[in-house]
């Protein structure tokens, strides 16, 4: 469910930056959006269910976690490449970091899944 949540709270921001304030942070919003999609796709893979559905949900949750810690290091090392927030920005401080958080859960459950 929180991924879900994830998914509309991270598009529909990216969303409206990228209309709307493009130009002021290009690389903060595509990131966002990246986010989003990498949220959807976990959220339709968790629910779908199956083998192959688990496999990639595992792979995105470690692909996340990698963006999480990646983006939240590069804010704090060049704060000036990102002029705006990202939702990884650092470690998803904005979002109480939950993002840094959910990648990490998401694959507890996924391996805990498996042995159910």
């Amino acid at each position: 469910m929180l991924y879900g949540v994830f998914t509309v709270a991270a598009a529909s921001r990216s969303v409206y930056q990228l209309i709307a304030q493009y130009q002021e942070a290009p690389l903060a919003y595509i990131l966002s959006a990246v986010s989003a999609v990498v949220y959807a796709f976990i959220t339709v893979s968790l629910v779908r269910g199956g083998e192959g559905a688990r496999k990639a949900a595992i792979v995105c949750c470690a692909l996340e976690l990698l963006g999480v810690l990646t983006v939240g290091t590069w804010t704090l090392a060049d704060p000036s490449a990102f002029p705006d927030q990202t939702v990884w920005s650092d470690y998803g401080m904005g979002y109480l970091f939950i993002p840094v958080f959910l990648p990490v859960t998401g694959l507890l459950w996924l391996r805990r899944s498996r042995r159910g």
